[in-house]
């Protein structure tokens, strides 16, 4: 593992981490707060931050992974645009289909969770590409 891999994987976790509360934590809060009986407790969310954490750790090392594994020779912010919406069409698209398929959310809130997280995707996707440029 390379120092630009473990700063990557670091920045991408921390970005991972602010996004999702400010996105789910935040701008969805009233949304989710309508639906009580889908989701947990504010006070009893904190107990489960750690799984949080994990998560946002292990799609961090493994979006850092994936780019350096798949990207070519530029590592421009174009590569990381495209490589955003592959990963926001691979994971957060059908993610959220597939729970509005399982649990009765309304779609109004499908929407927003997939539009937010793609811009989210996005961004991190642009980020990785610039942490991983090839130095002039």
């Amino acid at each position: 593992m390379n120092k630009r891999f473990v700063i990557s994987a670091a920045v991408v976790i921390i970005i991972l981490f602010a996004t999702g509360y400010l996105v789910h934590g935040i701008l969805l809060r009233p949304d989710y707060a309508r639906l009580p009986n889908l989701y947990r407790p504010q006070e009893e969310q904190t107990k489960y931050l750690p799984f949080i954490l994990a998560a946002q750790v292990i799609a961090g090392v493994a979006l850092v992974w994936l780019y350096r594994r798949a990207k070519n020779s530029r590592a421009t912010i174009l590569d990381g645009l495209q490589f955003g919406l592959a990963i926001a069409a691979l994971m957060v698209i059908p993610k959220f289909l597939i729970y509005y398929a399982i649990q009765p959310l309304p779609g109004t809130i499908v929407v927003k969770q997939i539009f937010l997280d793609t811009i989210v995707v996005t961004l991190i996707g642009i980020v990785v590409a610039y942490l991983n440029r090839k130095e002039p």
